[in-house]
């Protein structure tokens, strides 16, 4: 492995760490590899940290990937993993986040935290990033996100990938996202944290929606309105939350949002389409081995457009709630959107 030296402030002696084990931990881990000499990898699993040492690869989430043991710090402790790095970057789904966090007891003051926790935290209504630093007082300049389109999947295949680095402090931002950079993985930075987040967080309803639409035996064209009506919601709510010049149709919005609505590797969208055809939302669940983080995402957003005085219309995440959390009949609900959309 060659390692490339950046002369910015975050030098080639920076640690970096991946906090999770599944496919997009994995996905990450990948992605670092190729360009760090070792790379921290804390997971909760005792089970999983001795497959990897023993095979070579994740037992669980994209098998296909192979690393060199040599390259990883492994650990089943969240603190010897914390105190080891400069860079921890969490890819914890947002479910399991709090109760992860609380096994935290370092001082990670000083760190740099970067998200790619798709959602926001149950407990907290919190994004990822307010969290760490309301919590553990991390300067917001300290704290990224990272955003795709990217599947793990496909990053595992070495499919050209593209992904977006936010970050306040553009320097940050960039020596992240190189070391991020390889022939397969292309990045770009952005300063817009909160509305990259929120993105991230939504999309995941919308293929959510997408996949009941398909299981319902909509088809092509109508999904294309649903996508189209989607990114302009999108727009809407996180405008009203956090207000600055944006262009929504740039890849870590747009583009995020279609992959994650189109792909047969979405999860959400493959939890939508069960409810479509008919699963309840507890058998889709128990079905599917992978988290579908859109399932959680739609009760935040719906709490935090309930707690603004001047509500934004959401049609199509107010669909989506009603068959998730009130059991509301999807076929009907659907047949009610579909006059709400143009």
């Amino acid at each position: 492995m060659i390692q490339r030296i950046d002369n910015n402030s975050m030098s080639d002696t920076t640690k970096y760490a991946v906090f999770g084990a599944g496919s997009w931990a994995t996905a990450i881990v990948k992605m670092l590899c190729e360009n760090l000499d070792e790379v921290g990898w804390y997971m909760r699993s005792v089970y999983t940290k001795e497959h990897i040492l023993k095979e070579q690869h994740n037992p669980s989430y994209l098998s296909s990937v192979e690393f060199h043991t040599d390259q990883l710090k492994l650990s089943n402790d969240i603190n010897e993993i914390a105190d080891w790095a400069d860079v921890l970057i969490f890819v914890i789904p947002s479910a399991f986040m709090h109760s992860e966090l609380e096994k935290l007891t370092s001082d990670i003051s000083q760190k740099t935290i970067v998200s790619a926790v798709k959602g926001i935290l149950p407990e907290t209504g919190k994004l990822v990033g307010e969290h760490f630093h309301d919590e553990y007082d991390i300067p917001f300049e300290n704290i990224a996100v990272i955003a795709g389109p990217c599947h793990a999947e496909e990053v595992a295949l070495e499919r050209l990938s593209y992904l977006t680095i936010s970050c306040s402090d553009a320097e940050r931002a960039q020596a992240i996202a190189d070391n991020l950079s390889s022939d397969y993985i292309k990045t770009k930075i952005s300063d817009d944290i909160i509305g990259v987040e929120y993105a991230v967080m939504l999309k995941n309803i919308y293929a959510i929606a997408a996949g009941i639409a398909h299981g319902l035996g909509y088809g092509d064209n109508f999904q294309s309105v649903l996508m189209s009506n989607a990114i302009r919601e999108m727009k809407r709510f996180i405008k009203k939350m956090h207000k600055m010049k944006r262009n929504i149709n740039n890849s870590a919005y747009l583009g995020d949002l279609l992959v994650t609505g189109y792909s047969v590797f979405s999860r959400n969208r493959m939890f939508g389409n069960m409810v479509g055809k008919g699963y309840t939302v507890k058998s889709a669940q128990m079905e599917m081995s992978m988290i579908a983080e859109g399932y959680y995402a739609t009760k935040s957003a719906h709490l935090l457009n309930e707690k603004n005085t001047k509500k934004t219309q959401l049609p199509i995440i107010d669909a989506v709630y009603s068959i998730l959390y009130e059991n509301k009949n999807p076929k009907k609900v659907f047949q009610k959107l579909t006059d709400k959309l143009d």
